[in-house]
């Protein structure tokens, strides 16, 4: 069952648990863009970034240390400050009757608990227990891209293989990837203190534990987290991440085999129609979605929407999106505009 969801004209109290952080800087902005309607907005973080200000709607506000008085009176809570820090202010603030948007993986995959992309599974918020999870960043724009296509043919298989940027580490590794790059063009050798080895000019397999298949932490999110948002729990799908020098906005390869042969003119037109998505193509010059095409916007970019030569029920097609707008933020913000009603 649950909890009462809020009406259109009410303004609420919104709390943004990790404000320091890239995602929480960015969840501020968006809240002013898209004219949320807060009544009250507070700033949490660590004891290590409480008592500085941000500016918001051109008033500074103090960023508050967490505690458990911090969610009293709070109607959301946009968590982005990790899986620990999740789970330590969960009951408080479901105690504070407060709804806690979740950044971080830790619930993602508790079957109690919703794991929603707002064009994707909307109705999944209803479910909601005083907690809504926010997918992994390329499993939204993953998901973003294949709904569209599955309500027409049915899915059999997805091969996927990612391009990601600095900032799914976070804003110190965006940092370091800037001063690396400088370091390597000034003839010094690069040394990474954030991520294990240096993104400056080079590219490695994403560096998220090994699991005993020998796919990574961050590959399996995508197998599981798509099955769950999708509600396809046979779902075959296969992924490689990799990090490469890039800012802000992930990149993915993608293959699609279908029950069914799928036009490409069909595929476009599906594409091209939905929601957060737009088609770059410009087949004569050879011009395909890049990150700069997204880097801090909303949309996410597809194109390149090709037959697979070695199948002929499979559609390849390549996207870029921001991770830190649509791959976190934004979908964020969006669960928690579903959550106010619609007048």
């Amino acid at each position: 069952m649950s909890l009462t969801n809020f009406p259109a004209n009410r303004r609420l109290t919104v709390a943004v648990l990790g404000s320091t952080g890239a995602v929480g800087q960015e969840i501020i902005q968006l809240l002013s863009d898209r004219s949320f309607p807060v009544k009250e907005l507070r700033l949490l973080a660590s004891a290590r970034t409480a008592g500085t200000t941000q500016v918001w709607k051109g008033s500074s506000i103090k960023v508050q240390e967490v505690c458990d008085a911090s969610f009293e009176g709070v109607d959301i809570v946009l968590a982005s400050a990790g899986g620990s820090i999740s789970k330590r202010w969960l009951q408080a603030i479901k105690d504070a009757g407060a709804i806690m948007i979740d950044n971080s993986s830790a619930f993602r995959l508790d079957k109690d608990v919703p794991l929603v992309v707002p064009e994707v599974n909307p109705d999944a918020v209803n479910t909601h227990q005083g907690i809504i999870a926010n997918p992994n960043c390329t499993t939204i724009l993953l998901t973003l891209a294949l709904a569209p296509l599955a309500v027409h043919r049915k899915i059999k298989r997805v091969i996927v293989s990612t391009y990601q940027s600095a900032s799914g580490a976070g804003a110190r590794a965006m940092e370091e990837l800037r001063q690396l790059t400088k370091d390597v063009l000034d003839g010094k050798n690069p040394k990474s203190e954030v991520l294990p080895y240096s993104l400056a000019f080079n590219l490695f397999l994403h560096n998220s534990p090994l699991q005993k298949n020998n796919y990574c932490e961050e590959e399996m999110k995508m197998l599981n987290e798509t099955r769950k948002i999708m509600n396809l729990p046979n779902l075959n799908l296969t992924a490689t991440c990799v990090r490469v020098p890039v800012l802000r906005a992930h990149s993915e390869a993608i293959n699609v085999e279908f029950e069914m042969p799928f036009s490409l003119s069909e595929a476009r037109k599906l594409l091209s129609e939905s929601p957060g998505i737009e088609v770059i193509e410009d087949i004569q010059a050879n011009r395909f979605p890049m990150p700069l095409d997204v880097a801090g916007k909303d949309i996410v970019a597809v194109g390149r929407i090709r037959q697979d030569i070695s199948h002929p029920n499979s559609l390849e097609f390549w996207l870029c999106g921001d991770q830190i707008r649509k791959g976190a933020a934004l979908n964020a913000i969006q669960i928690a505009e579903l959550l106010v009603r619609s007048k």
